[in-house]
């Protein structure tokens, strides 16, 4: 259990107010400013991968380092960070993790070796893992349950989503014009304003009590996490069997079971078990984890069919996936006041059952050009799916919480996020290159991309399918 906390307010309105305060929107411009930065990160140096290792030497095979060593780090210490920003104050650790961000960022930029942009890589990723479990855990708390804090989080994961499509856009475009160089620095005057800005307009909960932090348990999970999203990456490069690929998943999937154990003995667990048992937590968080696995590795699988059956150029692809960004602010400004009108459970299956139609409508793809209408007609409704089920996530993943454990719900469901992400790509690749076979051309490119479409479609319908089951009130459950 975490230590009682002195609380201030978090709003100057009552708990059923649909209106934000002037303040309140300060807070939130401020805060969605950097996830939205964060998740631009996350996709703004995949088109320029090429041209970055040409211009530091990187050899081919070490080339996907540039994203591994990014990866390894969100993911791996997001679960640690969240809880660390309940035990030390969210606003201290999200401030600490800007400044971290804006250096790095510099840092990067500037590199002339290959060993300095992995480093510059792996504090990113670091500062990554601080900010977004800390920032949606300000924001979390600055808004009460009910519809301001699910309009606040619609928009966040709006911006989060459209982040991710927008980096692809603007690495494309700061490539081609200026320089790989700009993908770092375009981050270092956004950290410098948030920095300056936040002191003064956020304001923050802190334990009266410093509980010890559950080392044992921050061991197991921490090294679990980096194991599996490094086996997962392996998986992606070199296939799954592979003694490395199967070494690493195991001893990975070991130290999270190791974790559970740790947790049920501990004194002040970094997870407390009954958090992790709660269907709230456990089901939103296979719902959102679903949503990241299949949009990221969507976008990924129709990037091959672009660049490989229709020939566009890595620019043209970036600007293609222009209206999945439209879909998902569409998405994520209606999915706060879905929730409010329908829950949080009809969102996330009515969203699943959209992106799934979006997603099959995608097997009638051909190799003809005329096609791309077809493409972004259902990017751009399976994109507003998609943002339905990360909202009616994030909603029921952080709910039914008190304050001094938002940190903590924040965490986990960055977690699912970050490892949905990682996870996805390898997974798809597996199956369509497994059809794809030795050939090459655009015929065997589109029956590999057309197999893991399915496949991709198929796992939404799963995840609806157990979001009605298993988040039914429980009188539903009994009858059931």
């Amino acid at each position: 259990m975490s230590a009682p906390t002195q609380t201030r307010p978090h709003s100057t309105a009552s708990p059923r107010a649909s209106h934000m305060t002037g303040r309140q929107k300060l807070v939130l411009t401020l805060l969605l400013g950097a996830q939205f930065m964060i998740a631009v990160d996350f996709s703004i140096l995949n088109v320029a991968l090429p041209v970055v290792g040409e211009g530091l030497g990187f050899s081919l095979s070490h080339l996907q380092w540039i994203a591994t060593a990014f990866a390894l780090a969100a993911a791996g210490f997001t679960l640690l960070f969240g809880r660390v920003a309940d035990l030390i104050g969210r606003k201290r650790l999200f401030i600490g993790g800007m400044t971290v961000l804006g250096l790095s960022s510099a840092l990067g930029g500037l590199a002339t070796t290959p060993e300095v942009l992995i480093t510059a890589r792996v504090l990113q990723g670091l500062a990554t893992a601080a900010v977004t479990p800390a920032g949606l855990a300000l924001l979390t708390t600055a808004f009460r349950e009910g519809p301001l804090r699910e309009r606040a989080l619609g928009l966040n994961g709006a911006l989060m989503s459209a982040g991710f499509t927008a980096g692809a856009i603007l690495g494309g475009l700061l490539t081609d014009l200026l320089s790989w160089r700009w993908a770092f620095f375009i981050n270092v005057p956004v950290a410098a304003l948030v920095v300056a800005l936040a002191p003064s307009l956020i304001t923050d909960s802190r334990p009266a009590v410093r509980p010890k932090l559950d080392l044992p348990g921050a061991a197991t999970v921490t090294g679990g996490l980096l194991l599996l999203v490094y086996g997962l990456t392996q998986a992606g490069e070199s296939g799954w069997t592979t003694p490395t690929t199967l070494a690493a998943l195991l001893a990975g999937l070991a130290l999270l079971v190791a974790f559970w154990y740790v947790e049920k003995r501990a004194t002040a667990p970094l997870v407390p078990i009954r958090v992790l048992k709660r269907r709230s937590v456990i089901w939103g968080n296979t719902a959102g984890l679903i949503a990241f696995v299949t949009e990221t590795s969507l976008v990924f699988l129709l990037t091959l069919y672009l660049q490989k059956v229709l020939h566009y150029s890595p620019l043209a692809t970036g600007l293609a996936f222009g209206v999945l960004g439209a879909g998902t602010v569409i998405g994520g400004t209606l999915g706060g006041r879905a929730v409010g009108r329908f829950g949080s459970r009809t969102t996330i299956v009515t969203g699943a059952l959209i992106q799934t139609a979006a997603t099959a409508a995608l097997l009638a793809l051909g190799t003809s050009g005329g096609w791309i209408w077809l493409l972004l007609a259902a990017t751009f409704v399976g994109g507003i799916g998609n943002m339905l089920m990360i909202v009616g996530f994030m909603v029921t993943a952080t709910s039914g919480l008190p304050d001094e454990e938002q940190g903590l719900a924040t965490g986990l469901a960055t977690m699912t996020q970050q490892v949905g992400i990682t996870l996805g790509i390898p997974v798809m690749s597996a199956i369509a290159t497994a059809r794809m076979g030795a050939g090459q051309g655009s015929d065997a490119v589109l029956s590999g991309v057309s197999v893991a479409i399915l496949v991709n479609s198929a796992l939404v319908l799963a995840g609806a399918v157990l979001t009605a089951v298993f988040l039914a009130p429980r009188r539903e459950l009994r009858r059931r």
